[in-house]
């Protein structure tokens, strides 16, 4: 649902893949959007629009996306995709990342673009951790890369998990990912991606700004 530039761009990568899409979206010229190779199909009608849906072919269908403008439409369409048509792959854009929670722990998956792109902003503007890479607002955890002091490189993982309380998720080095057993030496240039509650995300990176104490080694 949605032919804007996210509903268009999924739309046409979903049909590369090898899927059969139909896309919906009370604009007509909103297809415009699409190239003209797109083989999909093009209903003109409100999203969450029963009658919209099934000409869609809502009821064969394998997931869905509301990928509209508005955070209420693409709710209801969600809502409406899921509890009369029992369809449970679908996932929402919501613009408001507080009720992107609410949705999530409803059992709607949802994407909060305004969130995502502030934390990539963040990224770049400021060189230490923690960065999200991911975040799994249902369960409150996160996957984050977070900045080491120097004194880490030579510990083994199992110590740094031992101290910071967190997993290591993988390790990126030389552009590889490394998947690290307990006894894995941390080397000088690794970056870290840890699995942290999101409670503690800042805690971690506090511990890990600072220099390894003796007795902790």
């Amino acid at each position: 649902m949605g032919c804007g530039r996210v509903g268009a761009t999924l739309a046409v990568r979903l049909e590369q893949r090898g899927h059969s899409v139909a896309i919906i979206d009370q604009d007509p010229d909103a297809f415009r959007r699409l190239p003209v190779d797109f083989e999909g199909q093009q209903v003109t009608g409100v999203g969450f629009d029963r009658e919209a849906l099934r000409q869609a072919g809502i009821e064969d269908a394998s997931g869905f996306a509301a990928a509209s403008s508005g955070d209420n439409s693409n709710i209801i369409a969600a809502r409406v995709v899921r509890d009369t048509f029992g369809i449970d792959n679908v996932v929402a854009r919501i613009y408001d990342s507080s009720r992107a929670r609410i949705f999530n722990r409803l059992g709607i998956d949802t994407v909060a673009p305004a969130a995502w792109t502030a934390d990539r902003m963040m990224h770049s503007l400021i060189a230490l951790g923690p960065h999200t890479a991911f975040a799994d607002s249902t369960h409150e955890v996160s996957l984050i890369w977070a900045d080491l002091d120097d004194s880490w490189f030579g510990m083994e993982c199992f110590d740094i998990e031992r101290i910071t309380r967190a997993r290591i998720a993988y390790i990126s080095r030389e552009d590889e990912a490394i998947f690290p057993t307990p006894t894995t030496v941390l080397q000088d240039g690794d970056k870290l991606a840890f699995l942290v509650k999101n409670s503690r995300i800042l805690a971690v990176q506090r511990i890990l700004n600072h220099p390894v104490a003796e007795e902790q080694r």
